[in-house]
Formats: structure tokens, sequence, C-alpha cells
């Protein structure tokens, strides 16, 4: 019994002892006393204190970071303060484990990054400090999960007021916590603004890109989309072949895919029509003529009815198609020496030759629009200043108005409306492009684009947004976005594209597609996106 007792009292001694071995003791950088733990100068955060500490604080440290899950060992912690240390960055999950963690003060350090998941499982987090830390951005959902919060400090910082910053002035709106005020350091127009004042509408952070989509490994000289039949289609001129090729948009696979094609001679352009519920193709040739094609829907194929009289149309370079007091039209500008630009009407039958334009000009586009309520023409020549021809509604013809005064050597003109104002975008292939707008009594210039080589300058609407196109030989393809406050185009975007001669937009199954034809190499397609900027 004697020894049995001894030993008993042996091992509750050496449990003791070891017991007492195994307490954490306090860092040598650090001074303890019963709850709590200041720390100063040290190069690392300790990985372990004496369990009874609630209350840890760093000053004036080495460190560099705070790394992941740097208090996995203090459980307990109910207060953590840094101050005036070196350290610039806060990683992912560095205060995991932290379940009682109440206050949380980081001030007066030199932070450049914040992992978004930093804070992540401080559930019973109230206060948090994050004064005077030169910070000039937050990550998105930085407080996300932190639902204890009541008071936030960011005072002292030198905040960007940017798209980035949109999800704080969210958070502050939306939150309960107190936050003390804060302000803008940049950009100039926010600087010194409160930023608790501002609103999620005071971002504009939605922009666009075209963003390619695919290369098709072919040229072509003209790209036309067109609906049919309740399914969207796209035909591309390509001369080198002597084709025009038809894609139609697969709605199971998302993409573009060969339709049909129709066989031709150097093959400039590719006009689809629809009337009635028929689909006509006009297939303007430089060489055997040019024809109109009609869909046999029974057939399944294109089948020539009509040629063009030759006499007229020698040396096609564009086609037009327009709708006058509910009647079908389309005009071919031919740019021979000896061709004149004419006008063909649909008689229910066929087409027939209605009018016949500016002879000997050498047109080389031709546009219809309505000025002033009224169906025009705009004749773009090499040999002259463009000429607009008005609807004369009692001889149903088109008679000459007047020209666009110091407009010499412009290759096309092209026009959209915003606003409700009338603006054409004339091409000149070296020298400036114009953009001008309608007064109400002549057209006054708005700006210029240099352009070099330039044969398309091609204005088109995504929704909101107005763009104009201003292709090049020499360089990229410039993109232009329609500014309204300035009431002028701004330069956006770039794109590489060869020898770009015509561009097309499609709208299929809430997705935007801008096709961009190319003389000299690949076709391509390009998606619009709308971009989020403080995501």
């Amino acid at each position: 019994l004697f020894i049995h007792n001894r030993t008993a009292i042996y091992c509750e001694l050496l449990f003791s002892y070891v017991s007492r071995k195994r307490q954490a003791r306090c860092p040598a950088s650090c001074t303890c006393t019963k709850d709590n733990a200041l720390c100063a100068n040290t190069g690392s955060i300790p990985r372990s204190f004496p369990s009874d500490v609630i209350s840890l604080s760093f000053v004036k440290s080495g460190f560099s970071e705070i790394p992941k899950e740097s208090f996995i060992h203090t459980p307990a912690l109910h207060l953590l303060l840094f101050t005036a240390n070196m350290f610039d960055s806060i990683n992912e999950d560095a205060f995991l484990g932290l379940p009682h963690l109440e206050y949380l003060f980081i001030e007066n350090n030199q932070i450049k990054s914040i992992s978004p998941f930093a804070f992540r499982g401080l559930k019973s987090l109230i206060h948090l400090s994050l004064a005077y830390n030169n910070l000039e951005t937050l990550p998105k959902d930085l407080f996300k999960g932190m639902e204890a919060l009541t008071k936030v400090d960011l005072r002292g910082n030198l905040f960007t007021c940017d798209c980035k910053l949109k999800w704080l002035v969210d958070w502050i709106y939306h939150t309960n916590a107190t936050v003390d005020q804060i302000y803008c350091n940049s950009p100039l127009p926010y600087q010194g603004k409160k930023i608790n004042d501002l609103t999620p509408q005071s971002f504009d952070c939605i922009t666009t890109d075209f963003s390619l989509l695919k290369s098709l490994d072919f040229q072509s000289i003209s790209v036309e989309t067109f609906p049919f039949s309740g399914d969207q289609y796209v035909v591309f001129a390509q001369p080198f072949i002597g084709r025009c090729s038809f894609m139609e948009w697969d709605h199971v696979q998302m993409e573009f895919r060969n339709f049909d094609n129709i066989t031709s001679i150097s093959t400039v352009i590719c006009k689809p029509l629809v009337i009635d519920n028929q689909l006509f193709v006009i297939v303007a040739q430089l060489f055997g003529g040019s024809h109109i094609y009609k869909r046999d829907i029974s057939a399944n194929k294109f089948i020539k009815i009509q040629d063009i009289d030759i006499l007229k149309i020698r040396k096609p370079n564009d086609v037009e198609t327009f709708r006058v007091d509910s009647e079908s039209f389309f005009v071919i500008a031919d740019s021979s020496k000896a061709g004149s630009t004419t006008v063909y009407k649909w008689n229910g039958n066929g087409f027939y030759s209605h009018q016949s334009l500016h002879p000997w000009y050498r047109d080389t586009d031709v546009e219809y629009l309505e000025i002033s309520g009224k169906p025009h023409l705009i004749l773009s020549s090499s040999s002259q200043r463009p000429v607009i021809y008005q609807w004369n509604k009692s001889s149903k013809q088109f008679e000459r108005r007047t020209d666009i005064p110091e407009m010499e050597d412009v290759y096309a003109v092209k026009h959209f409306k915003v606003g409700g104002e009338l603006v054409i975008c004339l091409t000149r292939f070296i020298g400036d492009s114009k953009v001008m707008r309608w007064d109400g009594s002549m057209f006054d210039e708005v700006q210029t684009m240099p352009s070099r080589g330039s044969m398309v300058f091609q204005p088109f609407a995504v929704e909101s947004w107005q763009y104009a196109i201003l292709g090049s030989d020499y360089s990229f393809t410039q993109v232009y976005r329609w500014d309204a406050k300035k009431g002028q185009f701004v330069h956006f975007q770039e794109l590489n594209i060869q020898a770009p001669r015509a561009f097309s937009l499609v709208s299929i199954d809430n997705r935007e597609f801008l096709i961009a034809s190319s003389f000299k190499g690949q076709t391509r397609i390009y998606e619009h996106l709308i971009l989020d900027l403080s995501d």
C-alpha cells in the first residue's frame, strides 16, 4: 500500500511538471501581464502566447505581412491591435481561428495590399479600425460575413473614389454599423468629397468592349446581316473566289455556321432585300454583269430571276435598299466613267429601272436617309463633292437639292441619329474623315478624325451606346463612342483588321455581334460585351 501511494504521488507530480513545461511562455520580444501581451520591435508574429492572454498588441514591429492563420493558436483573443508597424500586406484568412475577437485595430501602418478574405471568420467582431494606413482602395466585399460590426473606422486614408470603391459606398449606405466620416483623395472631380455622402449612382462603372470571338479564314469585301423567316443570317461578298457566302446562327451551338452560296464572278456586293416574305439578293459584279437572285423555299436554293442592265451598271461600287410610300427600291452606285447610278423599283414581279442619277461622275457610295422627314439620297463621288437628292412626291423621282461644301474626295457617307439629331460620317481615304450635323438647312462640321487608308467610317448603335468605326488599310481600325456631354465622338478602342471594307451589327439570343469584312486578311466576328468595372 505504501509503495502504491508513493507511485501515485510521483505520477501526479510528474504530470504537474510536464503541464508547466507545456504551458506557453511569453515570447522574448513581448511583455505579458495576466491577460495582456504587448510585442514591440519584433521581426515576426509569435505562434503562441500564454493561454490567459485575451488582449494582444504589436507596436513598431518589423514583419512585412500578416500571414495566413497567424493567430490559430490563440483562440481566446478578444482584442488585437497593430500600430506603427512595417507590414504592407494582410493575407487571406490572416485572422482565422479567432471566434471571440471583438476588437481589431490596424492603425498607422503602410498597408498596400489586403486580401478580400483577410477578415474571413471574424463573426464576433464589433469594432474594426483601419485608420491612417494610407490605403487607396479596399477589395470588394472585404466586410462580408461580419454581421456583428457596430463601428468601422477608415479615417486618414488616401482613397481613390473610382469604380473599385463603389462597393464600399454601397456597403456604407446599407450597413447598420457606424462609419466615421471619410473623404476622397482622388480623382480630381471627387477630391475632398465625403465618401459617406456618395451613392452607388455617383459612379459610372458600366463600360463596353468589342472582344474577338472568331476569325473566319476568308477575305471579303462586303458584309450584310439580315432577318428572314424568324432567323438571322449573314452574307459576305468574296471577290477572289467569286461567291456570296451565307451563314446562319445555330441556336444550339450558339455560333454561326455555313448556310448556302451563290456562285458569281468578281463579286463586290451581295445585298439582301426582303419583300413580302420573299428573299431577294442583288449580286453586284465587276465583270459579267450584275444579277438578282431569289430564295426558292421549296427547292431550298437561290435561283437567278433577273439580270441588271449592263449598259447602266458597268462597275458597281455600292447598293442601298429602301422603301418610299410603301414601295420597295434599291439603288446601285456605279463608279465607271460610262455607267450611271440607277434606282430600281419592285413592280410585283421583278425590278425595273426607275431613274438614272448622276451619270459620268464615278460614284463610290449611295446612302438613303430622311432629312426633316423627307426621303433623300446622298451620292459620294471621286470627282465632286457629295450630292444630296430629295424625293419629289409628285413626280416620284429624286431631284438634286444641294451638295456638301468643302468636302471633296469623300469616298462614302453614312448617317445615324443621336438625341433626335441627324449626323453623318464622311469617309476620306487619306486626310481627315469628318462628322457633320444637320442644322435644319445644311450640314455643319462637328469633328474630324485622321484617315490613313480609310474606306469605311461606319456608325452603329448597341442599346444606348452610339459608335463609329473608322477603318484603315495602313494602321489599326479605330472605334469611337459618342459622348453625349461633349456632343461628339471620343476614341474608345482599337481593332486589328487587315484592310476592312464593311461592318455590320447583328443581335441574336440577347447577344450583339459586330462582323467585319477584310479585303486582305481574315474576316472577323467580334462580340459586344458589357463590363462592370466595379466587379
